[in-house]
This record gives structure tokens, sequence and C-alpha cells, in this order.
């Protein structure tokens, strides 16, 4: 599984895998389910590759934020999306302390997080994606 063809799409749960284009829509499989889905061109679709989160000095990308994470929670599931606001806020003060507590919201906050969790229990491996992986996914973008 690769990072870079990992999106949301607004209005459905959960994370899916870019498998394929067609000339109309995306062909994407559900990380939960393995069910495909044709997603239109109607529809927002998100690549987390291309997420940042907020910071003080220079938005810092998605991948980022979830090794950070991951380092923190030595590659387990992070706390609940579904604690408090500010148990939420602390665990993200303590991964990211320079993030930008005015712009990066709760509910950012909680889809990060989800997605996190989602993503290691999936089988993700953060530890495992190194700078020269990086590198090569934007080469062939």
């Amino acid at each position: 599984m690769e990072f870079s063809k990992i999106i949301s799409v607004t209005g459905k749960p959960g994370l899916f895998q870019v498998i394929s284009q067609s000339k109309n829509a995306i062909i994407v499989e559900s990380l939960s389910d393995k069910k495909r889905l044709a997603i239109n061109a109607t529809q927002n679709v998100s690549l987390l590759e291309n997420i940042a989160i907020y910071t003080y000095e220079e938005d810092m990308p998605l991948l980022d934020v979830f090794k950070a994470i991951s380092e923190k929670t030595e590659g387990k599931e992070a706390i609940s999306h579904k604690e408090s606001g500010n148990k939420l806020k602390a665990f993200f003060a303590e991964v990211l302390p320079n993030y930008d507590d005015e712009r990066v919201y709760t509910s950012n906050i909680k889809k990060v997080i989800q997605w996190y969790n989602l993503l290691i229990s999936f089988g993700f491996d953060f530890s495992k994606i190194t700078e020269s992986s990086e590198e090569e996914t934007e080469e062939k973008a």
C-alpha cells in the first residue's frame, strides 16, 4: 500500500486506495472492507499526501505528522479521535509542538488522528517509509 495512493472522499467514511482511473471517474478500493467503487468528478477527493498542517514556521506535510505520531506511540494506535477536545489538543501539541493552534481546529486534529489510527489498523508502518521513497514518489508526479 502506497501512501501516495490513499485518498479521503468527502461524504464517505474511511480511507480509500486509488486502483485505477477511467474517463469520468476514479476507481477506488475501501481500506476497511476492500469494496471497490467509482468516484465521479463531482465528488470532492483529497490525496493524503497533498494535505499539510499549519505550523508557525512552514506547513508540515501530513506524512511527516503521521511519522511524528508513530514515533510518539511507538508505531501503535494513538488516542481515540473521540476523546475530549482538550485531550486531543494536548496530544497534538506533544506530537507537533509548533502547530498553529489558531488555524488548526479540533475537527482537523480529530480527522488526522482518526486517519492515523485507520492506517495503523490496516497495517501501515510509517517507520518503514524513508525520505528516498518520498523523493521517488515526487519524481514520478
